[in-house]
């Protein structure tokens, strides 16, 4: 309906804005300009190695990219750029059409008049912005609106990207078009009936619009007329509406909203197409919270962190969500279907879009709208002090109304968010900061239904811990867990290290093993990024075993602790509903091939064996076990509280959990319970069970939980088991089980 005509870029670098690049070279787009410097130059990739060095200095640099207007069919050419990172002007031959700062508000230049065939258009972008010049870290992203993690991070390589990192194309558009399009509906508190309003503009002239509304499956549910240009607006009333529901819940039902200008004769002369997921969306209090504090002197409960979806009180189960790619111009629809197909492969129903990494490409939220995968959305804020400063308020002003405009129709944007741990002492923002209020008062005006948090986290909420045992009080996480109160878990994990196949990928053979402070091992995030031992932690691989003997070794040493500590994790989460309302794992995914970290999938798209386990939690029903700690000693009185778990929306009759011990070649028998019915999204506490482990020949054991009623509630876990009084001792690894 409107022809899109794509455009031959080149791109060159320059050192001042007046000065013409030196040489030009072919560009993608979207990309990166840094990316096409490096392949016109044959440097090798950014990933290997300490090759990312090479990259030093290229964000100080302008780089302009320039393309050619081809001869077009008749009508108004418009520039379309989806995405400019960060800073550019915008030029047709030596006359400036369009000045901009910030990467998530797109343009849209109509040429006609201003440009012609033949014409060259050139986009210059300025060098990474910086509020000061040292030190060379996150903190120099504290006065703009670009995301603080490409200035370096834990997990993230400093590699500040710059170019077209979404898609710019010409387009041309007949004599009637839309200006402006967009459906809204109000669905009141017993679902029965949505009211839709479609409000839009129109230029040229046209005999009529028509408006309608299909069902999912295609049948009209609604259609009204109008009759020339210009504002119009148009309701219709949608009785019964299929819900959109999250995949665990039900089905993401989504509608189809689509208007056309029509000529005297009928033909569409254009049109304009969105879906539509029909839900209600709030953020509520978990019951007995207004309860609390109960005495004087008084203060505020926790702020509500627990989701409702249609009336219906949710466990969130998920993962933080950090780019993929270090450059987003790489980014496309099938790099985040392979990994949202990992996400609702693991039970997990929300995706916390961390503040600190951009904002994803419409195809990401398309397919959450279309998996029902919830998103939580934050906008570019990340542990820093932004300002209260008119310059950089414009900015945020602008791109968070973009952003909110942008994600608005996306069903599966559940929840607004300032950004990333605004209210910790190394951000020092409160919730009187202009920048919080100003993202406030956008999301009330633009999207007054959705909730707002102003950060996480909020008084209540918990971040941590990110490893197995504490590096400081060497107490294990699933301790720290079991005497914590808090009503959300939206960020914690274990770390733990990559794959032989992707270590071997990143690091030289001289450097593999064993693995050393300094050198390939340190710049992926092995050694010094938070802790001296963070992320690798052979500390910690030696407090439970020995030094690792092998790369294997190292290996299945430390993904045993992260799959077996990440799974403990979210069940004891769980188990704390529902004045714990959600379980948020730190993180899903990573842009690079660390050597180690706390995500579940390896870049691009290589899942940790501790994703298997954190799913296996994460499943909507299933037996669940309560131990105080990873390490046994022979001889010790074991103990596990036994738990049902239901996160359904259906109540059930689970029957018996049974419960074993497997070690040293034998298995034995426990304790067999019998539980009465689980109700919906309910949990059960059951009996404890106690055993003295024996003196066997053995390093590890296994607790066993069969539900022979339900085989797919079954649950396993991995212990290990040492000599009464000795110190760690060398052994095999046990095997994996993610059960």
């Amino acid at each position: 309906m409107r022809p899109r005509f794509s455009l031959e870029w080149q791109v060159g670098r320059h050192a001042r804005q007046d000065d013409p690049p030196a040489e030009w070279l072919a560009a993608r787009v979207p990309g990166a300009a840094q990316l096409d410097w490096a392949r016109h130059h044959g440097w090798p990739h950014h990933w290997q190695a300490d090759h990312f060095r090479a990259y030093d200095g290229l964000e100080d640099s302008f780089w302009t990219y320039r393309a050619r207007i081809p001869a077009l069919p008749e009508g108004r050419v418009f520039l379309i750029c989806r995405g400019v990172d960060y800073r550019f002007v915008i030029r047709a031959g030596d006359r400036i059409l369009h000045e901009q700062e910030g990467m998530f508000t797109p343009v849209e230049l109509d040429l006609t008049g201003q440009a012609v065939a033949g014409e060259e258009l050139f986009v210059t972008i300025f060098p990474a912005p910086k509020s000061r010049a040292v030190p060379a870290d996150r903190s120099q992203a504290d006065h703009s609106c670009k995301p603080a993690v490409s200035y370096g991070w834990d997990f993230h390589p400093r590699l500040i990207s710059q170019g077209l990192w979404d898609d710019a194309w010409l387009e041309v558009r007949g004599r009637a078009h839309f200006t402006r399009s967009a459906t809204d509906y109000s669905l009141p508190t017993d679902l029965q009936t949505a009211r839709l309003e479609w409000k839009g503009a129109a230029a040229g002239e046209c005999a009529s619009l028509r408006w309608r509304v299909f069902a999912p499956d295609g049948a009209l549910l609604a259609e009204r007329m109008a009759a020339g240009s210009g504002n119009i607006s148009l309701s219709a009333d949608v009785r019964n509406p299929a819900l959109w529901w999250p995949h665990d819940h039900g089905t993401p039902a989504l509608h189809v909203s689509r208007v056309e200008l029509l000529d005297e004769g009928g033909a569409v002369l254009d049109a304009r197409e969105e879906r539509i997921g029909f839900r209600r969306i709030r953020l509520v209090m978990a019951p007995g919270q207004w309860d609390s504090p109960a005495a004087f002197p008084k203060s505020r409960s926790h702020p509500p962190m627990t989701l409702e979806v249609n009336g219906r009180r949710i466990f969130v189960k998920g993962a933080n969500w950090v780019s993929p790619e270090i450059f987003p111009g790489l980014l496309n629809r099938e790099t985040y279907q392979e990994q949202l197909a990992q996400v609702r492969a693991a039970h997990m129903n929300l995706l916390r879009m961390w503040g600190g990494s951009p904002a994803q490409k419409e195809a990401f939220y398309n397919l959450c709208d279309e998996l029902g995968i919830m998103v939580w959305q934050e906008f570019p804020l990340a542990c820093n002090t932004y300002p209260d400063d008119a310059a950089y308020l414009r900015v945020l002003d602008q791109e968070s109304r973009s952003l909110i405009a942008r994600l608005r129709p996306h069903p599966s944007v559940v929840l607004w968010c300032g950004g990333n741990e605004l209210f910790n002492s190394w951000s020092r923002m409160t919730d009187q900061s202009l920048a919080l209020r100003l993202l406030a008062a956008n999301c009330y005006q633009l999207d007054p239904a959705r909730p707002f948090l102003p950060t996480s986290p909020v008084d209540g909420v918990g971040h941590g811990h990110y490893a197995f045992r504490d590096m400081d009080a060497g107490e294990e996480a699933w301790a720290v867990f079991q005497r914590s109160a808090s009503t959300a878990y939206c960020e914690f994990g274990c770390p733990g290290p990559a794959s032989e196949e992707v270590l071997r990928e990143i690091i030289p053979a001289e450097e593999l093993f064993p693995p050393r402070p300094g050198g390939i091992w340190q710049a992926h995030h092995g050694f010094g990024v938070w802790k001296p031992s963070s992320w690798l932690h052979l500390d910690v691989i030696a407090h439970y075993w020995a030094e690792p003997r092998s790369l294997e070794e190292l290996v299945a040493r430390g993904q045993l602790l992260q799959a077996e500590g990440g799974k403990g994790l979210v069940e004891e989460a769980r188990r704390q509903k529902p004045a714990a309302s959600m379980a948020v794992y730190w993180c899903l995914n990573e842009p690079w091939p660390a050597v180690a970290n706390n995500s579940l999938i390896s870049w691009p798209c290589r899942p940790k064996p501790a994703l298997a386990a954190v799913g296996a939690a994460c499943r909507p029903i299933l037996a669940s076990a309560r131990i105080r700690k990873f390490q046994w000693r022979k001889g010790d009185s074991f103990e596990a509280e036994i738990w049902w778990l239901n996160d359904g929306w259906e109540g059930c009759d689970p029957g018996r959990i049974e419960v074993r011990i497997a070690l040293a070649g034998e298995t034995r028998d426990l304790l067999s319970w019998k539980a009465g019915r689980l109700e919906a999204n309910c949990n059960l506490a059951g009996p404890t069970v106690r055993w003295v482990l024996p003196e066997v020949d053995c390093d590890h054991f296994e607790l066993i939980l069969d539900t022979p009623g339900l085989p797919g509630a079954a649950s396993r876990y991995t212990l290990l088991l040492r000599d009464g009084e000795a110190g760690p001792d060398e052994g095999a690894t046990p095997t994996m089980n993610l059960g």
